[in-house]
């Protein structure tokens, strides 16, 4: 059954609205002192070096999608680049894995915040609790149609860019407007630390990426797929300097590493007062709840594409209805999954080293077999590489010290879906249909 999908059905205000409720959610709310605790007093510039490294990678998906705008997005891409064999499936399974990841990410910061108002001690019981339960109501509103999904997700966007900016303008205001780096009791930290932090970063950013997903329902998409992502990333990295220069300005570096999963809600008290402190906890859950909604419909999307390209195995087990109703409940099994036995710290990381592998085998792919039909320059890509690289490596390094068993299970889990994938089509590559790969779309 082919799922349905509507031309020039999103405009250039509706793919920024979805591609900006995607990014801005978990990303603010529970990186900011994870990305503190790496990269020390001047963490606030580790925003500005993911989004430079964002810019370099999203060159590469901004070319792809104006010479092909597609549903099938990344995973049109990766079959481009790499025909319908193992190498494109893993890899595109591998994103669809780290949005799911990101789902977790998002529902753990939503239990993490509803939670601060009450004093209930260890919270490791009912952080899951709530996180699971959003996991679920998010999954009723998809299967309630995509329509509802669209116009809350639009609604939800202005409401917490809106509402963020306004944080962040309150507490640099009650800070006086002081753009220092925040004030540190520790030795500054070394670069190794800040490098890694990027990672984490490029993780607040990576939601651009589901914008490529919904190039064939653009309007005018050769021009307004790229355009949607660039004024996305942009907005992005003006909110998320806001708020952490608003955190830095109320918070030492050891405050808001000690708080790290709830930063912004330890910094609001302070710089505006209990008001400020619950509004911030009110933001907090719309930011994350609308996120994750438009999360779990993209992913559920996605699978179902790949399903339908025969690049993944699909049992309904029984369920009735279209595939993407059976892909939403996978999603929301392996998320709740994720969010029950995970924290924040390696939930986080998984989605890092998910992500940046497959963004390395995109632009490797795309360097390699089509630059020359979408006029890319090669510098740009290679560089795009480079950058990935070098984080993914720093940031692995400093994970081994700190937490070698996620290192280990991110390295056996992206093993495992390369060798289900090479078992499941019998071939990394497919030279002969690279040139012929289809649209799904269509």
């Amino acid at each position: 059954m082919k799922t349905n999908y509507k031309k020039n059905s999103i405009t250039l205000l509706g793919g920024i609205a979805m591609g900006t409720g995607v990014m801005i959610g978990a990303g603010i709310f529970a990186l900011t002192g994870q990305i503190a605790e790496l990269a020390g007093p001047w963490f606030p510039l580790s925003f500005i070096a993911g989004a430079i490294v964002t810019a370099f990678s999203a060159y590469t998906y901004i070319k792809m999608s104006n010479a092909y705008p597609s549903a099938g997005g990344i995973a049109m891409i990766l079959k481009k680049a790499y025909g319908p064999g193992a190498i494109a499936a893993a890899a595109s399974l591998l994103m669809a894995l780290s949005m799911v990841i990101n789902e977790s990410l998002v529902a753990r910061t939503f239990g993490t915040y509803v939670l601060r108002p009450f004093d209930l001690g260890d919270s490791t019981f009912w952080t899951p609790v709530l996180g699971v339960t959003l996991i679920f109501v998010a999954f009723l509103i998809n299967i309630s149609g995509n329509r509802s999904v669209g116009l809350f997700s639009l609604i939800m966007a202005a409401v917490k860019i809106g509402g963020i900016a306004l944080f962040g303008a309150a507490a640099l205001w009650a800070g006086g407007f002081s753009f220092e780096p925040a004030a540190s009791d520790q030795a500054a930290m070394p670069m190794a630390g800040f490098i890694a932090s990027m990672a984490l970063s490029i993780l607040a950013f990576k939601g651009f990426t589901t914008i490529t997903n919904s190039g064939a329902e653009m309007v005018d998409p050769h021009k307004n797929v790229g355009r949607t992502i660039i004024i996305s990333i942009l907005i992005c990295v003006v909110v998320y300097l806001l708020v952490a220069f608003a955190v830095g300005s109320s918070l030492t570096l050891s405050q808001i590493i000690e708080a790290k999963d709830y930063s912004l809600a330890r910094a609001a008290e302070p710089a505006l007062g209990a008001a400020g402190f619950y509004f911030t906890i009110l933001l907090a859950a719309v930011a994350t709840a609308s996120g994750l909604l438009a999360s779990i419909f993209a992913v559920s999307r996605m699978l179902a594409m790949l399903t339908e390209m025969k690049m993944i195995p699909h049992r309904h087990f029984g369920m009735p209805g279209p595939i993407q109703k059976h892909t939403l409940v996978y999603t929301v099994v392996v998320a709740a999954f994720l969010t029950i036995f995970f924290d924040l710290s390696r939930i986080a990381s998984l989605g890092v080293f998910f992500y940046l592998v497959m963004d390395i085998l995109i632009h490797f792919g795309v360097f390699r077999t089509l630059r020359h039909d979408i006029k890319a320059k090669g510098w740009i890509l290679i560089t795009a590489m480079v950058l990935d690289g070098i984080v993914l490596i720093v940031f692995a390094g400093m994970k081994l010290r700190s937490d070698p068993g996620i290192v280990l299970i991110a390295i056996a889990a992206i093993g495992a879906v390369f060798i289900y994938e090479r078992f499941f089509l019998s071939q990394w590559t497919v030279r002969d249909d690279t040139e012929n790969a289809t649209d799904p779309s269509a």
